[in-house]
């Protein structure tokens, strides 16, 4: 077996895999049916944007000024509120978890607000779940304030009382304007699509050589070890790019997810990110020489670590300093921050050079690992 590099055989090897993969088109449907699939299912089934939350608003005596509140809940699209005057009724919607929280207003509180007197609104959250909790907090003050600002100019003694009127908040929100979760969620999880496709296609490569024992009859061929690593390698990184193209398509006139950057400069550095995936996809192949047990070993060691570890979902500030250190080694990571930034803020170069440099390293490491652990194996 030959040490040099051949372009005439690696074309050879090319050429044989490609015919491998259209006669078994299932890497094929990985790299653009897992794409499809993962996009519509987050895509459509999962929203971090709380809408329609039931919440029970309880008016002890109805009266004008109330209802204009109620109003102000019912126009909402954050509430379904529930009017009621009863608070046995909706503390018992509470308890059987049938509204998320209860906005009472007690029997003298116009009486109160007119004569510029303190008129207390009780707010009751169900804490079970802490994050909608806090968001439903934070939505109640928000239409709640919105509402006194339109009704204390009416109100004698309430300018004195509330500081209102004294500020102008002037709120801009840069980046995702409209603070939908798809811009948020489209773009991070083309990372892990990516990630999980990158991984299983070769995952499988030198698996499926060695179960079905034609490994042996490629290794008596005059072909070198690199050839043999490069002829495997291409067709699927060609793919999985071919996956990252449908991706942006999908994001961008599917759900409409807006696109600031450079889509050559997003190719290139998805380019580098698929070397390191295909890399360490390559590295479990030369590992476990049975297919099932590769894809097993690359949906632990590659799929969730980049879904709980690269912050596509949850906020890493707020995890253990164990936890942060330990997704410094998970490529997704990086791609992540650099997918996100270069569709919702542009080529931000502070952001993307960091994270090229982390996603760099990482590839260079999982291919150098790669290469030899093949080269022991095929040895």
């Amino acid at each position: 077996m030959h040490s040099r590099l051949d372009f005439i055989r690696l074309r050879a090897l090319l050429v044989k895999e490609w015919l491998q993969i259209i006669r078994d088109p299932s890497s094929i449907a990985l790299a653009f049916f897992i794409p499809i699939v993962m996009l519509l299912l987050f895509g459509y089934g999962i929203s971090l944007d709380p809408k329609e939350l039931p919440v029970a608003f309880v008016m002890d005596k109805p009266d004008p000024t109330g209802s204009t509140l109620l109003a102000r809940f019912l126009h909402s699209d954050y509430f379904d509120p529930v009017p009621m005057t009863s608070w046995p009724e909706a503390r018992q919607l509470l308890l059987d978890r049938k509204v998320d929280a209860v906005i009472r207003l007690q029997t003298d509180f116009t009486r109160r607000l007119m004569t510029g007197g303190q008129a207390p609104v009780q707010l009751i959250v169900n804490g079970v779940d802490s994050n909608r909790a806090l968001q439903i907090l934070g939505y109640v003050t928000m239409t709640w304030r919105g509402w006194l600002a339109e009704v204390q100019k009416t109100l004698p003694g309430a300018q004195a009382q509330t500081p209102v009127g004294l500020v102008d908040l002037q709120q801009r929100i840069w980046f995702n304007e409209a603070i939908r979760s798809e811009n948020f969620l489209v773009p991070g999880l083309m990372a892990i699509i990516m990630t999980l496709i990158g991984t299983l296609l070769t995952a499988m490569v030198m698996a499926r050589e060695w179960e079905r024992g034609t490994m042996e009859a490629l290794l008596v061929t005059p072909v070198s070890r690199l050839e043999i690593v490069l002829g495997k390698l291409i067709p699927y990184f060609l793919l999985g790019m071919g996956g990252l193209v449908l991706c942006i398509v999908m994001a961008v006139f599917l759900f409409h997810v807006p696109f600031r950057g450079s889509l050559v400069l997003l190719l290139v550095l998805g380019g580098v990110f698929m070397v390191g995936t295909l890399g360490l996809g390559l590295f479990i192949s030369s590992t476990a020489k049975n297919q099932f047990v590769a894809g097993q070993i690359a949906l632990l060691a590659a799929f969730l670590p980049s879904f709980f570890l690269s912050g596509f979902i949850f906020e890493l500030a707020s995890t253990p300093l164990f936890i942060q250190v330990l997704s410094y080694i998970v490529p997704a990571k990086y791609f992540v921050n650099i997918v996100q930034t270069l569709f919702l803020a542009g080529n931000v170069t502070s952001v993307l050079l960091p994270n090229l440099a982390g996603m760099a390293v990482l590839a260079l490491v999982f291919m150098t690992l790669a290469f030899r652990k093949t080269r022991k194996s095929l040895e």
